[in-house]
């Protein structure tokens, strides 16, 4: 039997646990930890991002800071609104939401967040830190795959993994956690000649491309565990739309030995690393201030 890897049971068991750690700590503290959330524009996918990951804050007792700004918004000010919340002693976490509209420059603005308050991970100076394995913010969907494997038991040591995908949101991150578990990575890409004899030998599959179902039967080894980072939204007859991952998930599932559905694999992952980091980043800025 092919074993389903429950992003969404574990992401509540994370958030229970989160919960009951701010209420312990929070009395002492004299606030709850806060996270601010920057979301530019009118994109509907990324507002109802922004109001799951608020209406997640909301459920484990974090405060919640949120900041929505118009389109036309210019750079300077979206900056100096991060210079503030840097400052911010009740902010433990900031996140811009992404993408952001043209011509903002997105990478600009990740690099003004305070390593330490970088909810997201993805701050130059923890990338470096992950790459050194030294402790820091770890990019939130590669870490949420990383606690899925620890969780169902799925040590990568000794194993060959392959990545689909080479983006600084996942695929190199990914690849790095991977390696300081002890797997044998490898990341392909579009250039990479031969793609499903190189995924055939992979022992844990990770596809995060953004090509729905891409990933069929004909490239998955038998038993080997598949993580489907993709979400991709599909349409359907009479107007409507599906979620669906990289992976074609019926004709994967009977010849993988572990596979994440989407959804309620991985993208449920993403959200409980995001709070995970934040609470992390309250209790170091807590043990600093003792």
């Amino acid at each position: 039997m092919t074993q389903i890897l429950d992003g969404k049971a574990l992401a509540q068991k994370i958030q229970a646990d989160l919960t009951q750690q701010i209420q312990s700590l929070a009395p002492a503290v004299g606030r709850p930890p806060g996270l601010a959330v920057i979301m530019v524009g009118n994109n509907p996918a990324s507002a109802a991002y922004v109001r799951g990951k608020e209406r997640a804050c909301d459920r484990i007792g974090m405060a919640s800071f949120g900041q929505h700004l118009p389109e036309d918004v210019p750079y300077f000010r979206i900056s100096g609104l991060i210079q503030e919340l840097n400052r911010d002693e009740r902010v433990d976490g900031i996140l811009v939401q992404l993408p952001l509209p043209d011509p903002l420059d997105a990478v600009a603005l990740l690099n003004e967040i305070d390593p330490d308050k970088d909810a997201d991970g993805l701050h130059p100076v923890n990338m470096g830190r992950l790459m050194r394995g030294e402790a820091g913010l770890r990019s939130c969907t590669p870490a949420g795959v990383m606690q899925m494997l620890s969780a169902y038991g799925l040590d990568p040591a000794g194993k060959r993994a392959v990545i689909l995908g080479r983006s600084i949101l996942v695929g190199k991150p990914m690849a790095l956690m991977l390696l300081e578990a002890d797997a044998t990575v490898t990341i392909a890409h579009s250039r990479t000649p031969d793609l499903a004899a190189l995924t055939r030998e992979a022992d844990i599959l990770v596809a995060a491309v953004g090509r729905p179902a891409m990933v069929t039967a004909e490239m998955v080894k038998p038993g080997s565990i598949v993580i489907d980072v993709g979400i991709n939204r599909v349409d359907l007859p009479e107007g409507k739309t599906q979620l669906v991952g990289d992976v074609d998930f019926a004709a994967v599932a009977p010849v993988a030995g572990a596979i994440t559905p989407v959804p309620g694999g991985v993208g449920a992952m993403t959200v409980a690393m995001l709070l995970h980091n934040t609470v992390l980043s309250y209790c170091r800025r807590v043990q600093d201030n003792r």
